[in-house]
């Protein structure tokens, strides 16, 4: 996956033009946004998993139906609703999910195709920023890389070796059935790996518009990067479980006769004082 991620290196160097629009903003939200998930998730759970449900909801509801906005709204407050609903149901598939999408960005390098279409598109913003404008052909620039980048990843999908397709499924597997049977840790790790991914791809976005080269540096030091990221979704995941408890209720003890009956005699008292 790290090719992928060079290729969007070197759109975003040639799109100059949107970088505060494509850059900064999204990328100092999913820094904000990623900390409160990496350190709080399971506190805020009930919130992030309605948040997370409109998403899906309204992704397939873009997918399945159509680009209107009531349907497209329609799907995103039902999938929300059903996901606070369904909140352990949601919070395991979601874990099982990243796993998937984790198992696969490590094994889908080799599958993974040179990125010609992205030259191609370089070429071609060139010529177009002296008809539509520096600003217009950086936003199609980043268009085409999107619908390759997609492209790449489906056929890389389809194209992996069973066995590698096998592991993928497996790590799915495994997560649903420790969300059964271990749900609050499978949770912490969903939220506190979530929240990692968020700040990674926020920082990466923010060193971007810096002209930084971010991308390139992880995949020149992978072991060390895979290290920080494994580390703070640990730290992530013991936190959660040591700070994000939630209010236990105390069942409420019986009072005894000599209780109620010197309780009684009190607020006698206190009325005839009064």
């Amino acid at each position: 996956m790290l090719e992928i991620l060079q290729s969007f290196e070197s759109t975003v160097g040639e799109a100059a033009r949107v970088r505060p629009l494509v850059l900064v903003g999204p990328g100092a939200a999913a820094v904000g946004v990623g900390l409160f998930v990496w350190l709080g998730g399971l506190g805020l759970r009930k919130l992030l998993v309605a948040i997370a449900g409109a998403i899906t909801g309204g992704i397939f509801g873009f997918v399945l139906i159509g680009s209107g906005v009531v349907p497209v709204a329609a799907s995103a407050v039902a999938a929300a609703v059903i996901a606070r609903v369904f909140e352990r149901v949601f919070i395991m598939v979601l874990a099982a999910a990243l796993a998937a999408a984790i198992g696969f960005a490590v094994l889908a390098g080799p599958c993974i195709e040179s990125p010609q279409a992205v030259s191609a598109v370089n070429q071609d913003g060139a010529s177009a920023r002296t008809t539509t404008g520096e600003g217009a052909a950086g936003m199609e620039e980043l268009k085409a890389y999107a619908v390759d980048a997609g492209g790449r990843i489906k056929r890389a999908a389809l194209q992996m070796p069973v066995q590698k397709q096998a592991i993928i499924a497996l790590l799915a597997v495994i997560f649903l059935v420790g969300g059964l049977i271990f749900w609050r840790p499978t949770a912490a790790l969903c939220f506190s790996v979530l929240g990692a991914i968020l700040i990674f791809a926020g920082m990466i976005l923010l060193l971007l518009y810096k002209g930084a080269a971010p991308v390139g540096r992880i995949s020149s030091q992978p072991l060390i990067y895979t290290g920080i990221f494994a580390a703070m979704a640990l730290f992530g995941t013991v936190e959660q479980l040591l700070l994000c408890r939630g209010a236990k209720k105390q069942p409420a003890r019986p009072k005894k006769a000599g209780e109620k009956k010197e309780e009684s005699q009190d607020t006698r008292r206190s009325w005839r004082t009064g």
